[in-house]
This record gives C-alpha cells, sequence and structure tokens, in this order.
C-alpha cells in the first residue's frame, strides 16, 4: 500500500525577504535618524552658549548662574575622573570574578554566586548614591582618607592627591560607589563570552601542561577579546551616564581647587540633575546643553577608541607568524 508523499510547507516568497530586508534597513536608518537628531536638538539648544565661549567653556573653571558666566571644566574633570577611577577597580575585579566562575568555582557554587552579581546590576541607582552618602562615606572618610593623608602628608605630589579634609564624599567615593555598580554589567559580559570559548582549545592547552593563568591569558583572552572590551565599553558608558549615584557622593562643588580625589567635585551629569530644572530660559539653559552636547561627544569618542583599539588587535594578529 503506498501512501502520498507529505505535503511540502509552503515558503515564504521573495516578496516576504524584501518587507524583511526593508523592515530591517528601516530599523538602521531610524536609529541613525534618532541619533542626528539628538545631535542636532543638542547643538541648537546649547547654539548661545557655543557662540559666547566657543571651545573656552571647555578649559573655563568658573560657573557662576549668578553672574551668569559658565566654563564646564570642573563637571568634564569630574566625569572623566570618577569613570577612570571606576574603571581601575571594577575591570580587574569583574575579570577575577569572571575567572572565578568560569574556571575555579565549584559547580554547587557557580549559579546561585552568578545570580547574586547579575542581581546587583537590579539594584536602583538612587539606593547606592544613599548607601554611599549614609554609610560608605563616614567609613571610607575614618578608615580610608585618614590613614591615607597621615601616611603621605608632606610627600611630594602624591601628598596633594590626598589632600582636604577626610568627609568622605568627592570624587574617590564616586569612582568607588560607581566601580561597584558597573562590577556586575562587566562580570556577567566577561562570564559570559569566557563560556563560549570551545572547551577544546583549554583542554588542549591543559593538555600540554598549561597552568590555568596561562589558559586564560593564551587561550581564552585572544579568543573572547571582542567581547572583554565590550564589556568594559558597556561597563563604562553606565559610568560616564550615571546620574543619581553620583550626585549623592561626589559634593556638587563647583570649583577646582586642587587635584585632591578627596576633594568635593562635579559632574556632567550631576550639574544638569541638580540645575536644569532651576535654570532659567537664556545663557543658563544653554550652558547645561552645551555640557549635554560635550557628554554626547566624550561617549563617541570613547566609543571610536574601543573599535579603533579592536581593529589595531586584529591587524597585530593579522601580522603574527
Amino acid at each position: 500500500m503506498s501512501y502520498p508523499p507529505p505535503k511540502k510547507k509552503a515558503r515564504s516568497g521573495p516578496m516576504a525577504d524584501r518587507i524583511f530586508g526593508w523592515v530591517a534597513k528601516g530599523a538602521a536608518l531610524g536609529t541613525l535618524a534618532l541619533l542626528l537628531a539628538i545631535l542636532v536638538t543638542l547643538t541648537m539648544s546649547a547654539w548661545p552658549a557655543i557662540h559666547k565661549y566657543g571651545f573656552s567653556f571647555l578649559t573655563s573653571t568658573v560657573w557662576d548662574p549668578v553672574q551668569d558666566e559658565y566654563g564646564g571644566l570642573v563637571m568634564i574633570y569630574g566625569t572623566l575622573a570618577t569613570s577612570l577611577i571606576a574603571l581601575l577597580i571594577a575591570v580587574p575585579v569583574s575579570f577575577g570574578i569572571a575567572l572565578f566562575l568560569t574556571e575555579l568555582s565549584p559547580a554547587w557554587l557557580k549559579r546561585p554566586l552568578g545570580t547574586a552579581i547579575e542581581l546587583l546590576a537590579a539594584v536602583p541607582s538612587i539606593v547606592y548614591g544613599m548607601w554611599g552618602l549614609l554609610v560608605f562615606g563616614p567609613v571610607l572618610a575614618t578608615y580610608v582618607q585618614q590613614p591615607l593623608q597621615a601616611a603621605f602628608s608632606g610627600v611630594p605630589y602624591l601628598g596633594a592627591f590626598v589632600s582636604g579634609p577626610p568627609v568622605g564624599i568627592g570624587i574617590l567615593s564616586a569612582g568607588i560607589i560607581l566601580a561597584i555598580m558597573i562590577i556586575p554589567f562587566i562580570a556577567a559580559v566577561m562570564r559570559d563570552v569566557f563560556e563560549v570559548t570551545p572547551p577544546l582549545l583549554k583542554e588542549s592547552a591543559y593538555g600540554l601542561g598549561a597552568t590555568t593563568w596561562e589558559v586564560v591569558s593564551k587561550v581564552v583572552l585572544p579568543y573572547t577579546k571582542t567581547g572583554v572590551i565590550g564589556g568594559i565599553m558597556l561597563g563604562l558608558g553606565r559610568a560616564i551616564g550615571e546620574t543619581m549615584a553620583v550626585t549623592f557622593v561626589i559634593g556638587n562643588f563647583n570649583q577646582l581647587d586642587s587635584l585632591s580625589l578627596f576633594q568635593a567635585a562635579n559632574s556632567i551629569t550631576s550639574a544638569l540633575a541638580n540645575e536644569f530644572a532651576e535654570a532659567g530660559e537664556g545663557l543658563h539653559q544653554a550652558a547645561l546643553m552645551y555640557l549635554g552636547l560635550v557628554l554626547f561627544f566624550i561617549t563617541f569618542v570613547i566609543l571610536s577608541l574601543s573599535k579603533l583599539l579592536l581593529s589595531r588587535l586584529r591587524k597585530a594578529e593579522g601580522t603574527k607568524t
């Protein structure tokens, strides 16, 4: 007894493929158009300040709404300094967490520990800010700032970085809080990209007598460098754009008296959060929009540098024999 051949499912025609292509292309072009619209809007809103100050806005430390004089160097410095401190702390800690979870952790601990670290990313930033102001700040002042000042007082150069009143708020405090906030993001990305390394590569290295560190540094990191750098850039973007937590602990002080890590300062995001609602139309509001435009370009430059770094790493790989 013969059975009729099974019916073939109707394939989607070329029109469906074309529609899908149009939708995908429209989404990409729409994102680019939205980005350009944001850039144009920021530029138009900031134009009075751009016209009056030009690039001198980036080098002036004066921020005086009463006299209607504005400069953004204090906010730019605060943003870059706190983000750099956050990266210096968060990257090695995140790397250690990802290494432990993928190579060293026992099976019973891997999942609950990974979940706990990911849950830290869900904590609202205002909670980090309040905790930093009320709990972490006094601890930092008593057990870190005061001992550092006692140890480096009078030491050339180093003493300048730890000068100022040890009150627990300032650039260092904001940088550490940012580091705590971005560690879950960077660690989660690093863990995921470490896990996609083919087990055969790692087993081959172990079979040749390589240690765990040698496997990670010579096999896992070269194979996953794009994802690792992407995770670091994700954390850096989070640190640069953070508002509420930084506003609580940076001090919101619009003067740059020294390069001390203990001094109160300000950042672009905290200045926008504190002053935008009360800024009247005119130069004050335009100066704040100028700060937003500067923040936009800082993010763009950082992403461009990360792309350049990745391309140079690929070219370096191609030259190896």
